[in-house]
């Protein structure tokens, strides 16, 4: 019989011998998820026995599953984006660091609008930036929008998990074509599009193209169909002053630049990620 603590131990070290770079942490809530514990309850029980054979194997089968490439947050079901709690299903992206880029960038931008501003979160995915960005303004109207409508199942219950629905709608609509005018005028559109080049999805890693939606990877041959289009059909739908806001790969960004100067948009610029990557790139409808 294990304790708590060589049971995460040896998840622990198992996960370290693949090569999982943060192999500590998701260990830890690989345990804690089957379990049902807190990380407080998890530490103060570390010496007390692991009684339980069912709740052994389901450790012992999760880590056997990220051990093959599959990601955490589906794995346990949830994931953590700018503190904002969401269920997370292979229908939709595992939110990430890079991601929180373009959701800290448009938070601090619209606490700077005055009124109610209205935010259209494009391929939305799991909502995570609209969300975040709606938990933390607390004035801003949210909509979530996917051409995908498991996508959008995830979205409307991270709504309800946070308690934002009264501030945040989810809808249909297709990125790549023009938008309907029942949407209405947004001061700030946000979009992570796909961007992967086609011929590169096959060389990511296989916890990538393994396991996430391939539709919200592939950005057509170059990785530039959504920008393209999005910069051409979606600026009608923005105020006048207002934002469009994309992530971007590594690389991409100086060209993103150009199309949406193309676009007509002005006074654009970039944000890097932690890593000193130009992730974001903000343009404004003048």
């Amino acid at each position: 019989m294990e304790t708590y603590s060589s049971v995460y131990l040896n998840a622990r070290r198992r996960l370290r011998e693949v090569g999982v770079t943060a192999y500590e942490l998701e260990s830890r809530l690989i345990v804690m998820h089957a379990t049902g514990m807190s990380r407080e309850e998890l530490l103060s029980s570390s010496k007390k026995y692991l009684t339980n054979i069912k709740t052994q194997k389901s450790i012992e089968k999760m880590t056997e599953r990220r051990i093959a490439g599959e990601p955490l947050a589906y794995i346990i079901g949830g994931w953590e984006f700018c503190g904002v709690p969401l269920i997370i299903s292979n229908a939709v992206l595992v939110p990430r660091v890079d991601t929180e880029v373009i959701a800290e960038e448009a938070i601090r931008l619209l606490c700077e609008t005055q009124g109610s501003p209205r935010l259209l979160d494009l391929c939305a995915g799991s909502g995570c930036i609209g969300l975040a960005v709606a938990a933390n303004v607390p004035e801003c109207r949210v909509v979530l929008a996917d051409n995908s409508e498991d996508a959008l199942a995830i979205c409307r219950t991270n709504m309800l998990k946070n308690h934002l629905s009264g501030r945040v709608i989810a809808v249909m609509a297709d990125a790549l074509a023009k938008p309907s005018e029942k949407l209405g005028k947004f001061d700030m559109i946000v979009c992570n599009p796909p961007y992967i080049p086609t011929a590169v999805i096959a060389e990511v890693d296989i916890s990538v193209r393994g396991f996430e939606p391939v539709a919200a990877l592939d950005g057509g041959e170059d990785g530039l169909d959504f920008y393209k289009a999005i910069a051409k059909n979606w600026t009608a739908v923005l105020k006048d002053n207002g934002l469009l806001a994309f992530e971007c790969g590594a690389g991409q960004a100086e060209v993103v630049c150009g199309i949406m100067a193309g676009s007509g948009l002005n006074y654009i610029r970039t944000v890097d990620d932690t890593l000193g990557i130009k992730r974001v790139v903000v343009g404004r409808k003048s």
